[in-house]
């Protein structure tokens, strides 16, 4: 899973739904090798700009490029053969799928479809081949003794595990990560950590997040959004300093952290 040297550029970004102005100018810059956290309060708009950039929603105005192609007027389905993979807030998962079969799942391509269906010997390669590959990253994430259970038997911290396992097996240069720390216990998130540093060598990492002890500790930038505005950007020793950001909603839990 090599990184490519490309970077995810958003620009003017404005989603309105109806009457309502969901993100309003949102500039945001992921580069290749650096983690971008995407912190704000409730209905800030995070998930709503990780949405657009994934074509789930159109955009009012704004560009939203990435490796120097422009991503409107894709389908959500091109993102994935481009480099770009996401994880949702919820789990996601296919319950009638084991961990292994769900991790397969998230191969991206798709040029050997044909064949695959009719059996030719190729596709028993490609098999083998993709199952040694789902292997190896499961153990790479500390999960591959669960390869053959089903998600409704693991605990909540295996499966979020198994859910970046599926978008690293599309061979992504950037990973959309959407609170990937809610629900896990402390020592669960200092492993996250530890992944996601593991990670930022090989793909650049956007990060929307809650857990903002966390995000201070992994990113190399922070975009702060409230009320679908950035009111802030920069390291987070800046964002702790910023006054608007400790003052205005996200208190002296940003200030201190």
């Amino acid at each position: 899973m090599p990184a490519t040297a490309a970077s995810l550029d958003v620009k003017g970004l404005s989603v309105n739904f109806g009457g309502v102005v969901a993100l309003q100018d949102v500039d945001l810059t992921v580069g290749s090798g650096e983690i971008v956290g995407i912190i704000g309060p409730n209905g800030a708009g995070k998930t709503t700009l990780f949405n657009a950039v994934c074509r789930l929603v159109p955009p009012a105005s704004g560009t939203v490029t990435y490796a120097g192609r422009s991503l409107l007027g894709l389908k959500a389905s091109r993102l994935a053969p481009l480099g770009i993979a996401r994880t949702l807030q919820g789990l996601g998962l296919w319950t009638r799928l084991t961990v292994l079969e769900n991790v397969i799942g998230g191969y991206a391509g798709r040029g050997h479809l044909a064949g695959d269906l009719l059996a030719f010997p190729s596709a028993d390669r490609r098999e083998r081949s993709r199952t040694a590959e789902a292997m190896a990253i499961l153990g790479e994430l500390g999960v591959a003794e669960r390869a053959r259970s089903y998600p409704g038997a693991l605990p909540h911290g295996v499966q979020k595990r198994v859910i970046i396992a599926r978008a690293l097996m599309s061979h992504p240069s950037l990973l959309l990560l959407d609170e990937p720390a809610s629900g896990l216990a402390a020592p669960e998130v200092g492993e996250l950590v530890d992944l996601l540093r593991t990670l930022r060598g090989r793909m650049g990492v956007a990060l929307v997040e809650h857990h903002l002890d966390m995000v201070m500790q992994v990113s190399d930038r922070v975009t702060v959004l409230n009320l679908g505005r950035v009111i802030a950007s920069g390291t987070p020793d800046q964002i702790r300093a910023n006054a608007e950001v400790a003052t205005a909603y996200l208190g002296q839990q940003v200030a201190h952290a």
